[in-house]
């Protein structure tokens, strides 16, 4: 194998490992920061040994090993150097697990430490920004770089997030454990806000040169499924994956043969990753069968689904995603599900009737400069035939919008309202 394939497979066993390392670590020193340095540690010993003496089976192990070996080294020598009794007597525990000649952890031991891991990056003591940034790293496997280029934002930005995250866990005492029963719910909604911001960000990124980020998806994915193996009970986990897999499943029909936007009406549907649609698709039924009362993520996927099952936007059962909206609407009480329903409305029963729900929209705070406002209500204008006025709502909806490809699909709609300059 070429040192460059090499690397490759060293990344790709990172991205597939360095959850499991870290959490395992950070149960045995208590502390995200240095279980982190260590398991970076791992790797770099691992780039330095394994283009000449190959991967080995077990790299996982592999790594573990060599961060734990790490892991005492430095903390032998902190215990001589400082020689406080105390010390001694707190990180000589810390040793005995250390130095346990066991290669992995067992099963059960390294499920328990990776849902804690995902608990603690998303503790609710950390900006969501920063649970973000936190989980992709650590439980994503993403270097800083590529997390600051999927968001658009500096380097050291991210870097500096990251730092303050893991501080700031530090200074709260953020235990490593998995939540009471009567705290669980408010944090795993916690947790899957936050995969499932990474999803649509890479699903319709808010700013920058590109309509998707397929690989922000993949990682949001990813995660979804870590969540739904170790908490196979929690029927919202396995709505949230069903939603993902089921809007994931449209990817490459979402961007044209020049890369611009294609919308939901224009895609070729066979171009939809049918595999995706049936994982889907035996997600939902599985939430579905967890759970008597539907939560916010499960109703969506089972919007999703509706689409998944037609042949034709005009087959599409819109009664029913009219129906499913309004148990979304009542149970989020969010503005944008309420402009989502109103789209279902028009088309169900014609855009009159959608055009009075998203008038009633227009003097709400939280849609204040989103874009996709004034957007709908130009498609609804069109559709009543009332081309100038679209072509405004299309002008404004441009001018909030932050991402290149999106804002020259509602140019391009704006100048087939017959605008001769925009």
């Amino acid at each position: 194998m070429t040192q460059s394939a090499t690397h490759r497979a060293i990344d790709a066993v990172w991205r597939i490992e360095s959850a499991r390392l870290i959490a395992g670590l950070t149960r045995i020193v208590r502390d995200v920061s240095v279980a982190e340095d260590l398991a970076q540690d791992a790797l770099v010993a691992a780039l330095e040994q394994w283009p000449a003496a190959g991967i080995p089976d077990n790299p996982g192990a592999w790594l573990m090993l060599t961060a734990k070996r790490r892991g005492i080294d430095a903390l032998r020598r902190r215990v001589t150097l400082e020689r406080k009794q105390e010390l001694i007597g707190r990180e000589t525990a810390i040793l005995q697990q250390l130095d346990q000649p066991d290669l992995a952890a067992q099963v059960d031991d390294v499920q328990d430490d990776l849902l804690r891991l995902v608990f603690m990056t998303c503790h609710p003591v950390l900006s969501r920004e920063a649970r973000v940034a936190l989980t992709l790293r650590l439980l994503g496997g993403l270097s800083t770089p590529e997390i600051a280029r999927a968001f658009l934002v500096s380097e050291g930005t991210i870097a500096q997030r990251i730092v303050r995250a893991k501080r700031t866990l530090a200074e709260a005492h953020v235990p490593f454990e998995v939540p009471g029963r009567d705290e669980l719910a408010d944090r795993l909604s916690a947790v899957l806000e936050v995969i499932y911001l990474v999803f649509n960000e890479g699903y319709a990124a808010t700013a920058g040169e590109h309509w998707i980020r397929s690989a922000l998806c993949e990682d949001a994915l990813r995660l979804g499924r870590i969540l739904a193996a170790l908490m196979a009970r929690e029927p919202e986990v396995h709505g949230l994956l069903a939603l993902m897999e089921l809007q994931a499943s449209r990817l490459r029909a979402r961007v044209g043969r020049h890369g611009e936007p294609a919308l939901l009406a224009d895609q070729d549907r066979g171009r939809w990753d049918h595999l995706l649609v049936q994982r889907g698709l035996a997600g939902l039924q599985r939430a579905e069968q967890l759970s008597g009362v539907l939560g916010p993520y499960t109703l969506q996927a089972a919007i999703a689904a509706c689409h998944a099952r037609a042949r034709s936007v005009e087959a599409t059962d819109w009664p029913r995603i009219v129906a499913l909206y309004d148990g979304l609407a009542a149970l989020t009480g969010s503005p944008v599900v309420e402009l989502n329903r109103a789209v279902a409305v028009t088309m169900a029963f014609g855009p009159q009737a959608g055009l009075e729900l998203v008038d009633a929209l227009a003097d709400e705070p939280a849609l204040r400069g989103y874009h996709l406002l004034p957007s709908v209500r130009g498609d609804l204008l069109v559709r009543l035939g009332r081309t100038a006025e679209a072509r405004e709502e299309f002008v404004h909806a441009a001018d909030l919008c932050d991402n290149d490809p999106a804002r020259e699909l509602l140019l391009s709609r704006a100048v087939a309202c017959g605008a001769d300059q925009v």
